[in-house]
């Protein structure tokens, strides 16, 4: 982990830097370059709600298409899921164990190791060095593809890993052959996520919102047809999500070959199996990193913020920013508090209404609404948390925050969990409190992480990342 000391230097505007001879923006993208310095000084309530409300379109701006991107994406297999439980029990058990056990395992590392270009293209982005953007993506294609061939494994012995986890031979078999059916989509996975984040680090998040807006549609459309009208049942429910997850790849690689992203995509390149072994060591931290927070639904809204809490930082510090950077910090943080906290109230409020919405039994509606108030507290620090963690990823500190992950979540939270669920006999309230404990541990961390950086320091260390991994010194920070 790169040293990050306390920065006690205030909020001083700094010297505009110049535009160079390459200047190429997108409209999109237009909104984060209109000023090239840093934040003026901060001195009064007036000058702080000033920049709040300056950065907080900023950041709305990358959050609002991310978070419906995320939405839409999760959606369909939550979709093929909901329309299973229509074909049979077992159909649906069949999906919805592949869903989260197989597929959600290697989303989650897929995402995870496709992070690592938020470092990567956004600190280059922000410092001018646009023609690295599609080297740095060609390189995590090659990465995550040959991960994807070995993760295909865990799609091919599904039924033989289900049923040594204690899954009852019938759901183990039918997910087992579901799992295989849909390998097209892990693939899928390997070429979604390296473009997602090139595109992000460009702002261009509206076009990746707009794809997926179109694939939950025909998805939707598609998936009734074959799996209740044609009666395809579960290989109907295979052949639409595969082909809905490589709709919106091929939709964002036709966007990007066409020519719009300027010379962040100037074709393939050889320099793409160069320094490969070094990509793969930040990937794979990014992984660790990542894969602990795809909790469902709830956390939709914050990895939104986290996408665009990431660009912003990494956009900044790239092009020698740092006092912007730690101030989309701060305005990322309260933002995504106070969404927290007004989620968390309405499921006070309404506590013992929505319940009912998801079962009939009233034991278990008795029993969600005992856990809301745990329920309601953990969205907020999930809110927080994933920011943090957005930070991380812009800034470049994978590797540390992988290691702060595994000992504050599986090291303490887990196991505290099962202490407190099993040994102590509290159930399910004593299992979600070790869990929760863990997070709050990693929280607390990541809080005394960002409070002791040197964001100057953190500016400089930009530049040397950008070099050491193939970017030139010709380009001016600043310039876009």
């Amino acid at each position: 982990m790169e040293d990050r000391e306390t920065n006690s230097q205030p909020l001083l505007a700094a010297t505009p830097s110049p535009e160079g001879p390459h200047h190429q923006i997108s409209a999109a993208a237009a909104i984060f370059s209109a000023e090239s310095s840093d934040i003026p000084l901060i001195t009064t309530p007036k000058d702080f709600f000033t920049q709040f409300f300056i950065e907080s379109k900023k950041l709305w701006y990358l959050a609002g298409p991310a978070i419906f991107t995320s939405i839409s994406q999760y959606s369909l297999g939550a979709i093929t899921q909901l329309l299973a439980g229509h074909v049979g029990t077992l159909q649906l058990a069949a999906v919805s164990v592949e869903n989260s056990v197989i597929a959600g395992f290697c989303f989650g590392v897929m995402l995870g190791m496709g992070s690592a270009l938020e470092t990567l293209c956004g600190q280059a982005f922000g410092a001018g060095q646009l023609d690295m953007l599609g080297i740095y993506m060609q390189r995590s294609w090659v990465i995550l593809n040959t991960t994807a061939l070995f993760l295909c494994l865990l799609y091919i012995f599904a039924r033989q890993i289900l049923r040594a986890i204690g899954q009852k031979a019938a759901i183990s078999e039918a997910a087992g052959v579901f799992a295989v059916w849909m390998i097209p989509q892990l693939f899928a996975y390997a070429m979604n996520f390296p473009i997602q984040k090139f595109l992000q680090a460009q702002s261009r998040i509206m076009v990746m919102a707009w794809i997926s807006a179109a694939a939950l549609v025909v998805h939707t459309v598609m998936s009734w047809a074959l799996m209740l009208k044609v009666k395809w049942g579960l290989v109907g429910a295979a052949i639409v999500l595969n082909a809905s997850w490589w709709f919106i790849v091929l939709g964002q690689l036709a966007y990007i070959f066409s020519g719009t992203c300027g010379r962040a995509w100037s074709g393939f390149s050889i320099k793409a199996f160069q320094n490969l072994w070094g990509f793969v060591r930040l990937s794979l931290a990014s992984a660790v990193m990542l894969c602990m927070n795809i909790l469902g639904w709830t956390v939709m809204v914050s990895f939104g913020m986290n996408a665009a809490v990431s660009v912003r930082v990494s956009n900044e510090l790239g092009a020698a920013h740092p006092r912007t950077a730690k101030f989309s910090l701060v305005v990322a943080i309260i933002t995504s508090f106070l969404l927290g906290l007004v989620m968390s109230l309405v499921l006070i409020v309404f506590r013992k209404q929505y319940p009912a919405l998801f079962s009939s039994d009233t034991q278990v509606q008795d029993l969600v609404v005992k856990l809301t108030p745990m329920l309601a507290f953990c969205i907020i620090i999930n809110n927080i948390q994933p920011v943090l963690s957005g930070v991380a990823i812009g800034a470049g500190w994978q590797t540390a925050v992988a290691y702060v992950n595994i000992a504050c979540y599986y090291l303490f939270g887990v196991p505290l969990g099962l202490v407190l669920g099993y040994i102590l006999n509290l159930g399910v309230l004593g299992i979600w409190s070790g869990m929760l404990s863990g997070t709050i541990l990693q929280t607390i961390v990541l809080c005394i992480m960002v409070y002791k950086t040197n964001w100057n320091k953190e500016a400089s260390l930009a530049e040397d990342r950008i070099k050491k991994w193939g970017g030139h010194t010709d380009s001016k920070a600043g310039e876009t």
